[in-house]
């Protein structure tokens, strides 16, 4: 079937079962050609093909609304709904997102980059449906590895209690980004192999209709009879018990099993939960044979033999660094603790996680119980390292404030794919979390130029002793600079000076400090010689740096792969405010006032002019500006 043809998935409607079995052949062989090569969500979504047509065979979307949880599973539902033929911009500049996109399409109901959302978004969708007095389904669409979210198991409190008519798909692969972890997961797991009690309680309930109406005694006798079978097969069923009906578990491949059970869901009063078994990676053997992660999201791969086509890299990848320092620092220091929210693959603490099991935690999808956790660890005497992605950390920011720095707990966080992330786009842009965490008090702020740097930024905040320490580093690799043997610490607050000058000054850190050089370099070229600071701290800022080139007038430009907003560029002018330098010249450039989309970051970086000819530019007009005004007084 040529699936760029297809505009609406109302065709499904007719299909019988072998046409709908080729036509999910068809889509996996699309999916595995197409992200091949742009990369991608390949393994979740070829296990959601024949979920994905069996409910939108069975539901009318857009009218009936689909939320799928996280979002990397709608691939195939976008196929279904009219976007094959995009498919070859997937999560490219300017092309087809990988997560739902409300701006893409009239079935892209719900937006999600974020997991455990589906929930909540869902119950809002079903109040105003109840509210309005309309007729649709809501169908929200969540992993496994999602449903262990704080916030999904408040929603499920809420459902049902409200026993609101809503159908939840549990989308049971046994594995999220990784394998999954937690009490939750583990009553999945009893549930996946009760099918014995499915059949014993429609045995019984047949058998209790059989039985003439004696009166309520003998029906509650019934009921309990019918609960006490419940907790003999399965112990703890969870759903029931949070007022759902719960059907399953069911074969996610098995059209028959599925059209069944959803028209069985669709006939029901109030919440139920649809628990479906679905193979990741499904009918591609390199993703089926997958068990830590690896095949979750890819970059593009050779269709033939699964091996991934790798760029050109010089230095170590960022995430494998840092946690192969914290790694080395853990044999002599058994208070250090790592922890991660369900990204032990993604941020590479593999290594942690063989050497030192007994202080090594997965918390799951859980990062607010992760961050509290680790404070918890900190007033102990621990040295709690936490490791999440920037985007992440978003959803701990009251835990941070609140239970970390307020009571100034010494907390070292990790900030992985600090800055722009590229293909996952606006949901993973780790761009905030300078602006959301600068302003708390307690908290230092660090980010290094090289892999050098950050290995003895891995020391310093381990033995620092002062407070919570935050170590930003980007996605992707170092620059492939030689590595000390011998760790050091790095005076807190101190900047450094990498090429001299005097007409004006770079201030800049991290991922943006290779520009800044080759734009004073062209600068130099052009008789106008800058200064260039590594201000690896952006958080204290380095005092008696800034006074010496307030002191003297100097125009400074800063530089940051963050937004502008609250960064560190209006940390510089607070600086120069606080401290009464009112006729410096200071232009800041950064990440605008917009969310960021897919693409490759140069390609990103060139779109919202963070680049050397813009800093070369910048320069020029400041140093134009500050000549014309002449020498200054203080």
């Amino acid at each position: 079937m040529d699936l760029t043809k297809i505009t609406s998935p109302s065709f499904l409607k007719n299909m019988n079962k072998r046409e709908l079995e080729i036509l999910a052949r068809d889509i996996r062989s699309f999916l595995i050609e197409k992200c091949s090569i742009t990369g991608g969500h390949i393994g979740p979504n070829l296990g959601v093909v024949e979920l994905t047509i069996a409910l939108h065979k069975a539901f009318n979307s857009p009218k009936d609304k689909f939320l799928w949880d996280v979002g990397h599973q709608a691939y195939v539902h976008k196929i279904l709904t009219g976007r094959a033929s995009q498919f070859d911009t997937l999560r490219q500049f300017k092309g087809l997102s990988g997560f739902p996109k409300r701006m893409e399409s009239e079935h892209d109901e719900w937006e999600t980059g974020h997991s455990s959302t589906s929930l909540s978004a869902a119950m809002g969708m079903a109040i105003a449906r109840d509210i309005k007095k309309e007729r649709n389904y809501v169908v929200p669409i969540i992993g496994d590895g999602a449903l262990t979210g704080g916030m999904a198991l408040e929603a499920l409190n809420h459902i049902g209690h409200e026993k609101t008519n809503m159908i939840v798909i549990l989308n049971d692969n046994e594995m999220s980004i990784a394998p999954n972890v937690g009490a939750l997961h583990n009553i999945l797991g009893r549930l996946r192999t009760a099918k014995e009690y499915s059949k014993a309680k429609e045995e019984l309930e047949s058998l209790m209709k059989k039985i003439p109406v004696l009166g309520g005694k003998v029906a509650s006798t019934a009921e309990r009879v019918k609960d006490s079978l419940k907790y003999l097969v399965v112990s703890g069923v969870f759903f029931e018990e949070m007022g759902f009906k719960y059907l399953g578990p069911i074969d996610g491949h098995d059209f028959e099993a599925l059209e069944k059970t959803l028209e069985h869901a669709k006939k029901a009063t109030g919440p139920v939960i649809v628990h479906v078994i679905t193979k990741k990676g499904k009918g591609y053997k390199p993703a089926e044979e997958d068990t830590v992660g690896t095949w979750h999201g890819t970059g593009p791969y050779k269709m033939e033999t699964g091996a991934f086509v790798k760029g050109n890299v010089q230095g170590p990848a960022w995430s494998s660094l840092i946690s192969e320092s914290v790694r080395k620092l853990m044999k002599n220091d058994r208070r250090i603790v790592a922890i991660t929210p369900a990204m032990p693959v993604g941020s590479k603490m593999e290594g942690i996680q063989r050497d030192f099991p007994d202080r090594f935690f997965d918390v799951g999808i859980a990062e607010q119980h992760a961050t509290t956790m680790a404070a918890g660890l900190a007033t102990q005497g621990m040295k709690p390292y936490l490791a999440i992605y920037s985007t992440f950390l978003q959803r701990a920011y009251d835990q941070v404030l609140h239970d970390i720095a307020r009571p100034n707990l010494n907390v070292f966080i990790g900030i992985d794919r600090s800055g722009l992330v590229g293909a996952d786009g606006e949901t993973h842009q780790g761009v905030f979390d300078i602006a959301f965490l600068r302003h708390i008090p307690n908290i230092v702020l660090m980010m290094p130029k090289d892999e050098n740097e950050g290995q003895h930024m891995v020391k310093t905040a381990l033995e620092y002793n002062d407070g919570p320490i935050a170590l930003r580093y980007p996605r992707g690799n170092g620059i492939g600079v030689p590595l000390d043997d011998e760790l050091k610490t790095i005076p807190i607050g101190s900047w450094e000076v990498l090429k001299d000058g005097q007409d004006a000054a770079i201030l800049t850190f991290g991922t943006t400090i290779p520009m800044a050089m080759v734009a004073a370099d062209e600068l130099t070229k052009q008789g106008i010689n800058v200064k260039v600071i590594n201000a690896r701290f952006i958080k204290p800022l380095d005092s008696d740096m800034l006074h010496e080139l307030m002191v003297k007038n100097m125009p400074i430009l800063t530089i940051e792969e963050a937004v502008l907003q609250g960064g560190f560029g209006s940390a510089v002018l607070e600086f120069a405010s606080e401290n009464h330098y009112y006729d410096i010249d200071i232009d800041r450039m950064g990440i605008p006032d917009q969310f960021i989309e897919q693409g490759s970051v140069d390609l990103l970086l060139d779109e919202i002019n963070l680049t050397k000819e813009e800093a070369v530019l910048r320069i020029q007009k400041l140093v134009k500006s500050n000549s014309t005004i002449g020498t200054k007084q203080v």
